[in-house]
């Protein structure tokens, strides 16, 4: 079975989240808030997709404060981690922040939250992990 990392600061959210995909999805999740549990996982090659929350107020990786657009682009420049697929995620996004998040960040995609339509974001989570819709 498929692991899921999910790296969220809201309980509610990260509940909402956990349930969401391994109900719908099928996949075991994993909620933590430890960016050097993610790449020790990572790295270990138990996570085959990072949701990350772009604002995170108690995170942090190698003893200092991170945010989810960091521990992305952290993802994405280590060879043992950048095949993994990164979704970024966001509640307080702007015009424009989509792209700025993409870019800054190096994710494969972005997801506004709340999440609305879950069958279509399971969907967007299966085509990055190979799986059939």
């Amino acid at each position: 079975m498929k692991r899921v990392i999910v790296i969220e600061d809201d309980p509610v959210n990260a509940r909402m989240m956990k349930a969401l995909l391994e109900r719908r999805g099928g996949w075991s999740v994993l909620h933590t808030e430890s960016g050097d549990e993610l790449f020790d996982l990572a790295r270990r090659g138990e996570v085959a997709l990072a949701l990350l929350d772009v604002s995170l107020g108690s995170t942090s990786w190698n003893g200092r404060p991170v945010t989810g657009l960091e521990l992305s682009r952290a993802l994405k420049s280590d060879a043992a981690t950048r095949a993994i697929p990164v979704v970024i995620t966001s509640a307080h996004a702007m015009r424009g922040d989509a792209e700025r998040f993409l870019r800054d960040s190096l994710a494969e995609d972005y997801v506004a939250k709340p999440i609305t339509d879950h069958a279509a974001f399971v969907a967007r989570l299966r085509n990055w992990l190979g799986e059939a819709a």
